[in-house]
Order: structure tokens, then C-alpha cells, then sequence
């Protein structure tokens, strides 16, 4: 019985590339001069956070960021779940950007009822934070990935660990 999994995971490395490239750029740029704009990575919260001086100013933060992090990595913006733009110190903004890692039980349920539901010769079942598609030929394994890539757009899936 062939299988393979379907999984989420962020590329910390490249998104710590991605986030000093910006505030590199931010460095550089005229309009941010003397301003408290930055942006930071804390890898073991799995959170970005950006600074500004204005909520204007996090949107062109965010205009530097996320073009940065989707050469890096492709569909990476996707798995951010921004949060409520805060105000601190006077007329100083920030927002907390947490980085999704994993596939959440409400879409992993979807992916496997998606799977069911097609009819196609496979058995998906949920593993965690992946879920694992087995069936008996590979033609059926390779129709099933393609349902998913087809229908699940807004997440980003890798589909990896396939065993014959």
C-alpha cells in the first residue's frame, strides 16, 4: 500500500533571510529615516513583529516584507495570521504577524472529506498536524494530490514522504 502525507511547515530560515533583507531595505529607505520602523523575527514564538510610527507606515512595512518572504519562500505569506494593529507610546503603532506552522484540525477534516467525496480508490486520514493518503496505485495517490492542489488555494501544502 503506497502512501504519502500532506504537510504545512514554514522554512524558518528562509523567513529570518526574508525579514533582515527587509529591514535592511527599511534601513535604506529616505521616508523611514529617524523613524522607529523595523521589523523582527522571534523564531521561538514563530512571530513576526513590525514597528512603525504610524499604521500607515506598518503597511509600507509590510509593502518591503511580504514581497521579500514570498522570493524566499512561494505562498509563505499565506500562513500569517496578522493581528490587531496596537498602540504604543503616544503615536508609536505596532502589529504581532504569527506564523502558522502545521495543518489545523478544521482543514485537515476538510482535505479528508475532499478526499472521501471524490471517489478516488485512496484512505486519507488525519495524523497530527498532516494527514496521510494511502491507496493502492500511485496513478490514484498523484489524482488525489492534484484534487488538493486544485482545491485547498489559500494555505500552503507540501506533499512529501511518499512511500511505494
Amino acid at each position: 500500500m503506497s502512501s504519502f502525507d500532506i504537510t504545512s511547515e514554514a522554512d524558518l530560515v528562509a523567513l529570518k533571510n526574508a525579514v533582515d533583507v527587509a529591514g535592511r531595505h527599511i534601513g535604506n529607505r529616505y521616508d523611514f529615516k529617524g523613524s522607529s520602523a523595523k521589523a523582527e523575527l522571534n523564531e521561538k514564538d514563530k512571530l513576526i513583529t513590525i514597528w512603525g510610527d504610524s499604521e500607515f507606515q506598518l503597511g509600507q512595512i509590510k509593502d518591503i516584507l511580504f514581497p521579500e518572504m514570498e522570493k524566499k519562500e512561494r505562498e509563505s505569506t499565506k500562513r500569517l495570521d496578522a493581528g490587531d494593529v496596537q498602540t504604543i507610546s503616544g503615536n508609536k503603532a505596532k502589529q504581532e504577524l504569527k506564523i502558522k506552522s502545521g495543518i489545523e484540525q478544521e482543514l485537515a477534516k476538510k482535505i479528508v472529506k475532499l478526499v472521501k467525496d471524490s471517489k478516488i480508490k485512496v484512505q486519507a486520514s488525519i495524523q497530527g498536524d498532516a494527514v496521510r493518503v494511502a491507496g493502492a496505485k500511485r496513478d490514484d495517490l498523484q489524482a488525489a494530490i492534484a484534487l488538493v492542489k486544485k482545491t485547498i488555494t489559500d494555505y500552503p501544502l507540501e506533499y512529501g514522504n511518499f512511500r511505494d
